[in-house]
C-alpha cells in the first residue's frame, strides 16, 4: 500500500510496533525475574520500561490510525485494521492501568501488587492477538508492502490462504 507513512521508503507503523511490543512484553520478564528474586530493582527496571513501551505504543498507533485511514472504506483490511487498533487500544489501556497502579510502589522500591501484574499479564495476552491481526494485515493483505496490496485477500486461518491468489503472486510460500 503506497499510501502508507514512511521514512526512506519504509512504512513507519512497522518500524514502530517493535518497541512497545518489545519493551512491555520485557516488562513483564522483568517482573517475573522479580517474583523470583525478591530484588526490587527488576520492579523498578519494569516500570520504566512499561512507561517507555507506552509512550512507544502511542507513537505507533498514530501512525497506524494514519495508515489505517488511507484504506478502502468496506475492505476487509480495514475491517481487520480496525479490529487490530481495538485490540492495541486494549493492551495500552491494560498497561496504563498497570503502570497507574505501580506508581506508589515505584516510589517506595517495592513490588507491585498482584492486580498489576496480572493487568501486564492480560495486556501481554492481548498483544500477541493484535500483533497477530497486525500479521495478517502485512502478510495476507500486503499492508505496507509496496505492489503486494489485496485488500480483500481470504483469511489466512481459512482454506482459500493460498498466496497465488495474490496479485503477482507466485503461490510459493517464503
Amino acid at each position: 500500500m503506497k499510501d502508507s507513512v514512511r521514512i526512506l521508503g519504509h512504512a513507519v507503523h512497522p518500524m514502530l510496533v517493535v518497541f512497545p511490543l518489545g519493551l512491555l512484553t520485557t516488562s513483564v520478564v522483568f517482573d517475573v525475574i522479580h517474583y523470583a528474586t525478591g530484588d526490587w530493582l527488576w520492579s523498578t527496571i519494569s516500570f520504566w520500561t512499561m512507561t517507555v513501551g507506552l509512550i512507544g505504543g502511542l507513537a505507533a498507533a498514530l501512525f497506524g490510525l494514519m495508515d489505517w485511514s488511507a484504506l478502502p472504506a468496506g475492505s476487509r483490511a480495514r475491517h481487520i485494521g480496525s479490529r487490530h487498533a481495538i485490540v492495541n487500544a486494549v493492551v495500552l489501556v491494560l498497561f496504563a492501568v498497570s503502570w497507574i497502579i505501580r506508581l506508589p510502589a515505584e516510589q517506595m522500591n517495592a513490588a507491585p501488587n498482584a492486580l498489576a501484574f496480572v493487568l501486564s499479564l492480560v495486556g501481554l495476552a492481548f498483544a500477541l492477538v493484535g500483533g497477530w491481526l497486525g500479521g495478517e494485515l502485512v502478510e495476507r493483505f500486503g499492508i505496507s508492502v509496496l505492489g503486494r496490496t489485496n485488500v480483500d485477500a481470504p483469511s489466512s486461518l481459512s482454506n482459500e490462504a493460498d498466496r497465488s491468489s495474490w496479485p503477482g503472486g507466485t503461490g510459493m510460500s517464503a
